[in-house]
Parts: C-alpha cells; sequence; structure tokens
C-alpha cells in the first residue's frame, strides 16, 4: 500500500504531463509489467486510465454540463464513498448532549491503516466515526489523536488496530460490496452538519461546486461558509469533501494536500468511466 500511495503521488504530482508507464514504473523501482500489475490490483484501475484523468478534464467538463449531481435527497444512507456505490453511509450527528459533556461516558476506539492514497487515522464512538484522517507520519498520527481528545476531553479513549484496518477494507477492498453500513458520527455546528449531509448526494466520479451546495442547503449567499464547513469536515473520504471545486474548475483548498485531492477525483472518474465502459461491453 505504501508504494502505491507513492505512485499516485508521482503521477498526481505531474498532472499536467501525465508519464508513460515504463517513466513512472522506474521512479517507483519496478519494471513496467509488474507497476502495471501492483497498481491495477491495489487501486482498482490501470496506470493508463488513472493518468488519463488527471488534467481534470472530466470534472471540469462536469461542471460545464451543469450536472444535477445534488439531486438525491439528503439524510442517512445517501451516496457509498469513493470507490463502491453500495457502500451505504448511515448519517447521526452527535448530539448537543454529548457535545456539551465532551463525551462524559463515551468509549472512543481509535487506529491507522494504510490506503492507496496514503496511511488514515479513524476514531469512532459507540455512534459512529468521528474522525478519518489522511496521516503523513507519526507526529499527524500524534496530532490527530490530540484533536479527537480535545473534542471529546471526557471520553475514554483506547487503540483498536482492527478499526482502521476494516474501514480501510470497506473502502478499498474489491470483495467489500454488501457490507454493513458505515456509520458517520460527526460534530458540529447546524450550518456544518447540513453541508456535509450534501456533500454525501455527490456521487463518486461526480464533483460540484461550493455556491451549487449553498444553493442546495437554501443558503444561496453562503458559498465561502460552506467552503469552511468543508474545511472543518473531520470525516475524510466518506464525506467527500474532495467532490467540491470552485465555479471555475479550479481545485479550491483541501486539508490533506492539493495533489491528493486531484488524485481521489481522477481515481474516482477513472473507476466511474471504467464501470461504464464494462456495463457497455466496451474494453476498460
Amino acid at each position: 500500500m505504501a508504494r502505491m500511495a507513492d505512485a499516485i503521488a508521482y503521477l498526481a504530482a505531474r498532472w499536467d504531463a501525465p508519464p508513460a508507464l515504463d517513466t513512472a514504473a522506474r521512479a517507483c523501482g519496478m519494471s513496467p509489467w509488474h507497476f502495471q500489475r501492483a497498481f491495477t490490483r491495489a487501486v482498482g484501475v490501470s496506470p493508463k486510465r488513472f493518468t488519463g484523468f488527471l488534467a481534470l478534464r472530466h470534472a471540469k467538463e462536469a461542471l460545464k454540463r451543469d450536472t444535477p449531481v445534488l439531486g438525491a435527497a439528503l439524510g442517512a444512507g445517501l451516496s457509498g464513498p469513493s470507490r463502491l456505490h453500495d457502500l451505504a453511509i448511515a448519517f447521526d450527528a452527535a448530539t448537543p448532549g454529548e457535545i456539551k459533556s465532551g463525551g462524559r461516558g463515551l468509549s472512543m476506539r481509535f487506529g491507522t491503516a494504510d490506503t492507496p492514497f496514503g496511511p488514515i487515522f479513524v476514531c469512532a464512538s459507540p455512534r459512529g466515526i468521528t474522525r478519518l484522517a489522511f496521516i503523513d507520519g507519526d507526529e499527524a498520527a500524534g496530532a490527530a489523536l490530540a484533536n479527537e481528545r480535545a473534542s471529546w476531553p471526557q471520553a475514554a479513549f483506547e487503540e483498536d488496530p482492527g478499526l482502521a484496518a476494516g474501514i480501510a477494507a470497506a473502502l478499498f477492498a474489491p470483495d467489500a460490496a454488501g457490507a454493513a453500513p458505515l456509520r458517520l458520527a460527526p460534530r458540529g455546528t447546524n450550518f456544518q452538519i447540513k453541508v456535509w449531509q450534501a456533500l454525501l448526494a455527490i456521487p463518486p466520479g461526480a464533483v460540484a461546486t461550493y455556491s451549487a451546495i449553498a444553493q442546495t442547503i437554501g443558503a444561496p449567499r453562503a458559498a465561502r461558509a460552506v467552503g469552511g464547513a468543508c474545511g472543518a469536515n473531520p470525516i475524510a473520504l466518506l464525506i467527500p469533501c474532495h467532490r467540491v471545486l470552485r465555479e471555475s474548475g479550479a481545485l479550491g483548498g483541501y486539508a490533506f494536500g492539493l495533489s491528493r485531492k486531484r488524485a481521489l477525483i481522477a481515481w474516482e472518474a477513472a473507476l466511474e468511466n471504467g464501470e461504464d465502459a464494462g456495463r457497455k461491453g466496451s474494453a476498460a
């Protein structure tokens, strides 16, 4: 997984001039055949299909077509995250009482796991996942845990190595379809919760603008505030703030780096187009 994370980062950094297979394989210390096989197995699409979407042309074309990506009803069990359409999401925000008490009586579990896009930190209460963050190094993992402890100062924290591994498997394992719903329990303001629910309505492979989300939640002049709520999103990937762009099609911001945001959009677009091709009987 770590080597594929490096490969994705290498390709994403060269989005304006995607390298040839031989070049990318050599940069990752692998033969072209091995690189092709390992990348496709770990990421779910071939390096060629992935690099084909790195320039974000798919996202920009979707915006030009005014794709109605926010047509789904808001609420629990909206779209699946990232790779899997049928991986259900149950959204159940933290209660005012839990927030006011600082999590008194809650047992919080946390852990880390590798993914094709880099290691992640996951924390969960009995109600659901409270934080999912990409981490780059031990200091980032410690900072993520410190943020959770600050959010829930009265809660008890216990390390659970299987927690993050299970989430990573649900997100990226090819045979994870049909798994039990992933429950989310983020802590946020009423406005932030509305924005995060709207993000769940953006299907994989599609994008939306900050202003479109503002319109959807009934606050058409709050595009800047929507951007702030996206930046405060505590559950990366599962609440897909990486699918939101500026009106111009520019990436905007992302807490875990623009290269990673670009790579996530390209990956989802490549997967969606690959699935479409398969349904039509075309070569993937």
